[in-house]
């Protein structure tokens, strides 16, 4: 039998794809949305791409319900498995009404309480759920570890000049982070060579080979050769600069200026920051001293994988 790991493009596929390893799954089959980011990431693995669905997007997730029940009308799989977001209740709800297992590993950026998918996922029969956070966990989630676990970080010795800089600022297409790409803008020197991942945001004096997506074996590989990794506080962006050995200067989106649907980023920064694996600052905050700092740290990972607790059904 086959097991489904969903999640949509991002983040979410990202810490998706961290956890397989630990989650003890046997055949699998990813569903998730086409995006150069995910193509990179699942190449040579079982993959069905789905049809994207934004925050809150109902008619998206309605077209993956539909999707879902054409899957399970012609293949047999024995449970799902999903961080998230809406596209998780698109087959949860599907893969309930025939008796499969399904389990919701909520997001790390979560560190208070479930997302609305959650919450959602909550009032699922028989789902089993499970937070990254041991300080919410209760008889409803349960704690079984977090993508974060890990990676520690340490100081470098001799810190070189930083020249090279990865930027990145997601790659969703409903939210833009024109405070963060516009400071940068202002103070990254010419001489720094950047590579510019910007999604949706567009500002006035866009810098020049701004790109909307890059591919995740190109970024990651930018990430590894750059001094520093400056990003949003999203989960995807900071557990890739991790897997690069880079100490990420990260940028929370905020609410207020319309820059995401709530302030998630801001705890998921405060988390890292107080994990000391990612420098966190507020968009007009940024200095030239700020990317020195980061770039006086790496990130390393530890050789022991820990599996991620699942309970037996």
């Amino acid at each position: 039998m086959t097991a489904l790991l969903v999640a949509s493009s991002g983040g979410h596929l990202a810490e998706l794809h961290d956890l397989a390893p630990r989650l003890g799954v046997g055949d699998r089959r990813w569903v998730t949305f086409d995006s150069p980011q995910s193509r990179s990431l699942l190449a040579g693995e079982d993959v069905v791409f789905v049809p994207p669905a934004t925050s809150r997007d109902l008619v998206g997730a309605v077209k993956d319900l539909l999707v879902a029940r054409r899957m399970f009308g012609r293949r047999q799989y024995d449970r799902v498995i999903s961080t998230g977001a809406g596209v998780a209740m698109s087959f949860f709800l599907p893969a309930t009404a025939a008796g499969l297992e399904c389990t919701y590993i909520e997001s790390a950026t979560r560190t208070r309480g479930p997302s609305l998918t959650g919450r959602l996922a909550a009032r699922m029969p028989r789902a089993r759920l499970y937070t990254q956070h041991p300080s919410w966990a209760d008889d409803t989630w349960r704690y079984g570890g977090s993508i974060f676990d890990a990676f520690g970080a340490e100081p470098i010795a001799e810190p070189r000049p930083v020249r090279k800089v990865v930027v990145t600022l997601g790659t969703q297409d409903r939210f833009q982070f024109p405070r963060l790409l516009t400071r940068l803008v202002e103070i990254l020197p010419p001489a720094v060579d950047v590579l510019w991942q910007v999604g949706a945001t567009v500002i006035g004096k866009m810098p020049a080979g701004a790109r909307h997506q890059v591919p995740s074996a190109e970024l990651h590989q930018a990430m590894r050769e750059a001094d520093v990794v400056i990003a949003h506080a999203g989960v995807g962006s900071a557990l890739a600069a991790m897997q690069a050995g880079r100490r990420a200067l990260v940028v929370p989106r905020r609410r207020a200026h319309g820059e995401h649907v709530d302030d998630h980023q801001v705890e998921m920064a405060r988390e890292l920051s107080r994990r000391d694996l990612v420098v966190a600052r507020e968009a007009a905050e940024i200095t030239l001293a700020d990317l020195d700092e980061a770039a006086a740290w790496t990130v390393r990972a530890s050789p022991v994988v820990t599996p991620f607790r699942l309970s037996p059904s």
